[in-house]
């Protein structure tokens, strides 16, 4: 009897290396894969994927398993880039690990794996795909510190028909004690935190060299001159770090945070206190809705959401306002709510897909 051909996305980090000895193990054929997909400034010091290459063909090596290069950058390009610098250009918070989950590495990727044979792929993200009555449902990670379906959560049925995760029932720390029980050297590399394939750079100054800066004034909800930011692309909801105002003599010494954009007059506006009101919303509108299941779950029902990735579901009622925009109210003002990142509808486990935010 022949074989399942596995090809699993390899990026030489512990969790892929150890996706692909786990499939081995289980009696499976696998093929490694490293993709490729920057290469503005491929020589800096930011930008790891020589090293990844590196440790990804030695951890193959060790395993046993074949491991091929393929470079996907005009695609990460033209599919995932330009729509980021978009947004931001707009004004907005893009986030492009979810783009390029559901355009490279399930796209490209999985296109890529189909032409070599395999029967499905796999990759290191800590989530579980279920099939129940011939739909394929998206569940998370039993280690929920982990999980990461709030970032797969634009796949569809195909994909995920296509998908394995299979450390999706395994702790982090299980995974790496098997990284150093079969010698994988990249047992003890630190996990990357940084933007999908564009490494951990400092962002604002990366940001800088596609987009203008474009200096205005940071002024409170009342209209008070507090200082200057440098263009409002290269400033997030919530933050906090980097604004360059202190506390002041008249004020009450707490930390300023961003509270919104005024586009029209180029004004970033700043508030002082972590639970300023203007930093709280009870409900938002998303748009480009995606379900898992291709439709939208009866929504008479309640169901929980998450507006950032390290966030507790957050208990909410959804209303279906068009075919492919929703509204979520929600039982508890959330913090920071913040345009152009995602929202997540969950149903327990059971992530139902979401949209962005508007």
């Amino acid at each position: 009897m022949r074989k399942q051909h596995i090809v699993v996305g390899m990026s030489g980090g512990v969790d892929s290396a150890v996706t692909a000895l786990l499939l081995k193990q289980q009696g499976y054929e696998v093929t490694g894969l490293f993709m490729k997909n920057w290469e503005d400034d491929d020589d800096s010091e930011y930008c790891s994927s020589r090293q990844d290459l590196i440790d990804a063909v030695s951890v193959a090596d060790t395993i046993g398993v074949p491991i091929e290069a393929v470079n996907f950058a005009k695609e990460y390009k033209d599919r995932v880039f330009s729509y980021f610098l978009r947004e931001y250009e707009a004004g907005r918070t893009p986030n492009p690990d979810i783009l390029c989950n559901s355009e490279i590495k399930f796209k490209a990727f999985l296109d890529h794996a189909i032409r070599l044979g395999a029967d499905k792929i796999a990759t290191g993200h800590y989530a579980k795909v279920r099939e129940q009555d011939g739909s394929y449902q998206l569940l998370k990670a039993d280690d929920h510190s982990k999980d990461q379906s709030y970032f797969l959560h634009r796949l569809n049925q195909l994909q995920l028909s296509k998908s394995m995760f299979p450390l999706g029932d395994i702790p982090k720390s299980k995974v790496r004690e098997i990284a150093h029980q079969h010698n994988l050297s990249n047992a003890a590399k630190k996990d990357s935190t940084g933007i999908c394939f564009i490494g951990e750079r400092p962002f604002r100054e990366f940001l800088n060299r596609y987009l203008p800066t474009k200096p205005g004034d940071m002024v409170t909800p009342e209209g008070k001159v507090m200082g200057q930011h440098m263009g409002l692309s290269f400033y997030t909801y919530g933050q906090r770090q980097g604004l360059g105002i202190g506390g002041g003599k008249e004020s009450s010494g707490e930390p300023w945070f961003v509270a919104g954009k005024d586009m029209t007059n180029n004004r970033l506006i700043v508030v002082q206190g972590h639970d300023h009101p203007a930093l709280l919303d009870p409900e938002l509108d998303a748009l480009d809705m995606h379900w898992i299941s291709g439709h939208a779950p009866d929504v008479s029902r309640a169901f929980a959401a998450k507006t950032r990735y390290r966030q507790q579901d957050a208990a909410c009622r959804i209303s279906i306002t068009s075919n492919d925009s929703a509204h979520f109210t929600f039982d508890e003002a959330q913090w920071a709510v913040t345009p152009g990142q995602s929202v997540v509808a969950y149903d327990g486990d059971v992530c139902l897909g979401g949209g962005i935010i508007k």
